[in-house]
């Protein structure tokens, strides 16, 4: 499951934040965009070795270049001083990095931080980058590119809302995870059906559709210890399938179709 894990953090923080940067408009992330490399490569690197020192100032690397990503969300929150469903869609996309950067240098210098074990920590960094940035940047282009309705607002609000919850249940528990994991469902079925819809990319609407009720599944069977896939399985199929058919393939279709930044 290491391996794979790997694989999926190099591609979200390699090739769908970059891809996705062009997606977003902020003050000052076109500087972010130009010297992304200079904190993601030695960010990827840590993950492939050992825990320990090396790979701890590695990650705080990349921890620094995302907060200077988190930062161009307060500029934009200063600078417009709205919150509409869309402004949340990106703010989430812009600030979530942060917080898998953060898990990523704690599991590499072997701290349980907030008492999460080393194996959550690990899962948090790709959750974060592919539920937190990719989807709720998919979410608020799909949104405004399917116009304004309750279905489209539902979409951009429910992914960003949906993914602080899951993250706030690893605190409260696997209840308030299943409530998450159901407020994301219900946020990426809507941008599934609205990416259907609309033509954008139906690879990923596809995607989603199974992927999510694995994800349902597993925060059940956690929440009301029922049978469900282990870990090991969910990030094969949930993880793999959402960071290539759904993240990789939404994120590479509004690229090519050349769309006004979020």
């Amino acid at each position: 499951m290491t391996v794979l894990v790997n694989v999926v953090v190099a591609l979200g923080v390699l090739a769908v934040l970059p891809l996705g940067f062009g997606l977003i408009e902020a003050p000052g992330l076109a500087v972010v965009r130009r010297f992304w490399a200079v904190g993601a490569v030695p960010g990827v690197v840590a993950v492939w070795l050992p825990r320990g020192g090396i790979a701890v100032c590695l990650a705080v690397a990349y921890l620094a270049m995302t907060s200077v990503l988190a930062l161009t969300a307060g500029r934009r929150l200063a600078r417009d001083r709205r919150l509409a469903p869309l402004d949340v869609a990106a703010l989430t996309a812009l600030v979530t990095p942060f917080a898998g950067a953060v898990a990523l240098v704690a599991e590499r210098g072997g701290v349980e931080l907030f008492g999460f074990s080393l194996a959550i920590l690990a899962l948090t960094v790709p959750h974060l980058h592919f539920a937190g940035f990719a989807a709720a940047l998919v979410a608020g282009l799909t949104s405004r590119a399917a116009g304004v309705t309750w279905l489209s607002t539902t979409a951009a609000l429910a992914v960003p809302v949906g993914t602080l919850l899951v993250l706030a249940g690893y605190f409260v528990g696997d209840a308030a995870e299943l409530v998450g994991a159901l407020v994301l469902t219900v946020g990426l079925w809507a941008t599934g059906w609205l990416l259907w819809r609309t033509g954008v990319a139906r690879i990923a609407a596809v995607t989603l559709a199974a992927t999510m009720l694995l994800a349902l599944d597993w925060a059940a069977g956690e929440a009301a210890d029922l049978p469900h896939l282990p870990i090991q399985w969910m990030a094969a199929t949930h993880g793999l399938a959402n960071s290539i058919g759904f993240a990789l393939c939404a994120v590479l279709a509004y690229r090519l179709r050349k769309v006004r930044p979020l």
